[in-house]
């Protein structure tokens, strides 16, 4: 079969057959009176062969390697298409990310593009100083993605601090964005994201704190708990309860039982702490805790339950407890 046959049938073209013969890949098999190529059968499968390893991702010279060499071990080459397909495959989709950030700050001009991808590359620089400056630029210049996936993943305070700050400003899908980080495998970006999610203003914010009073990590749970208690929210007293006997927090936790402490709240908050005191498994020093923390609860029933800690049989909860009652009684 001559060459124009062999590359209609292929669909390799005359001009990638005499490349082919040029590196040894594929040699016709012999020529005619005239000189023209003559393929055989077996030269043909080599080529379907050649064009079969290329759409794998091979190089040619890969290629004559595995064709010709005997001792050529398929497994580690393919290990190693895999490996380059797979770095091939993150920064393609890194690109992608940022064009789609580009795209949604509806750039007018190409220095409003220049300007973004300066302010996202900045974002993922190696120093906290530009981290931060680009996280304190204008909102309407950082994709609200972007600043998301910082928070989640930054670990300098100071910079987090900043990237909260712009998150709370930003608005437009903030929570839903910082809410993914709440299922993530890492307690760090867990705790990150329960963070970041505190401090986002709104109705949608709320919702997503009040879900995570269930979820299982302790730490999001607490920094759900602390948030919705600024906002008012008595259903969370339970768990503020739970982190002052655990000592996590509780210094927090007793100011926001404190803030929640309201005239309907108070004998709620004093019946949680007082049923927590009496509690067989409550250590000493959490006992202590709870103490300090009905102190911060106004009320009548705040004051008859310090009223009966004044005879408990742990003396700083007894000394707490007076100690509490004559400010009262002064005030």
């Amino acid at each position: 079969m001559l060459i124009g046959e062999v590359a209609r049938r292929s669909g390799v073209s005359a001009r990638m057959l005499r490349h082919y013969e040029s590196l040894g890949l594929v040699q016709p098999s012999g020529r005619t009176g005239s000189g023209y190529r003559e393929y055989s059968g077996a030269d043909i499968r080599r080529i379907f062969h050649v064009e079969s390893l290329r759409a794998m991702g091979l190089s040619l010279r890969e290629i004559g390697r595995a064709l010709d060499d005997p001792g050529f071990t398929p497994s580690a080459l393919v290990d190693d298409l895999i490996r380059r397909t797979r770095e091939r495959i993150a920064a393609e989709t890194e690109l992608l990310t940022r064009l789609r950030r580009v795209h949604a700050t509806d750039p007018a001009g190409w220095e409003d593009v220049l300007q973004v991808v300066t302010l996202l590359g900045a974002l993922g620089s190696k120093n906290a100083d530009a981290r931060q400056r680009a996280a304190l630029a204008p909102v309407a210049e950082v994709p609200v993605e972007a600043l998301a996936e910082a928070a989640l993943g930054e670990s300098d305070p100071n910079v987090a601090g900043a990237l909260r700050w712009a998150l709370a400003r930003a608005g437009g899908g903030g929570p839903a964005l910082l809410a993914r980080g709440l299922g993530s495998p890492e307690a760090a970006v867990r705790e990150r994201a329960a963070r970041s999610l505190a401090e986002m203003p709104g109705d949608e914010a709320t919702a997503l704190l009040r879900d995570a009073l269930a979820h299982p990590d302790a730490v999001v749970r607490g920094h759900a708990a602390l948030a919705l208690g600024t906002r008012g929210e008595a259903d969370v007293v339970p768990e503020l309860v739970d982190m002052v006997v655990a000592g996590r927090n509780d210094t927090d936790a007793a100011d926001a039982l404190s803030v929640l402490a309201g005239d309907e709240a108070a004998d709620r908050i004093t019946a949680a702490l007082v049923a927590a005191l009496a509690h067989d498994t409550t250590s000493a020093s959490a006992r202590g805790r709870l103490a300090q923390a009905l102190a911060g609860v106004p009320g009548a029933a705040a004051s008859r339950a310090l009223g009966e800690l004044l005879a408990d049989a742990d003396r700083a909860v007894a000394l707490t407890a007076a100690y509490v009652l004559r400010l009262r009684d002064v005030g």
